[in-house]
């Protein structure tokens, strides 16, 4: 022998089973009752009550913000160029590679 025991295998009692599988189905339903409902009232709340953004300005505001973007990504892309040079730079003089 090994001396690995198998354990007895569990037994569930089918009443209970069955009652535990209503359980679930009941909360599954009211689970999802209150996510409809929350869906509902979201929509209702922004479709009611929030104030947007008049659609010129919005089309404004989102040139700004690309332009902007454009403009940083560019400043990122030379600063990272001049202090990859001035880094080969440094290298070149100590290691004289």
């Amino acid at each position: 022998m090994s001396g690995v025991r198998a354990s007895q295998p569990v037994r569930s009692k089918g009443v209970r089973a069955e009652k535990l599988i209503k359980v679930s189905i009941t909360l599954n339903r009211k689970n999802m009752a209150g996510l409809i409902e929350y869906v509902q009232e979201s929509y209702n709340e922004l479709r009611n009550h929030v104030s947007w953004t008049p659609l010129p300005e919005a089309q404004r505001l989102m040139v700004v913000v690309a332009v902007f973007s454009v403009l940083f990504a560019l400043v990122v892309w030379g600063v990272d160029t001049v202090f990859s040079k001035v880094i080969t730079l440094y290298f070149e003089k100590i290691v004289g590679a």
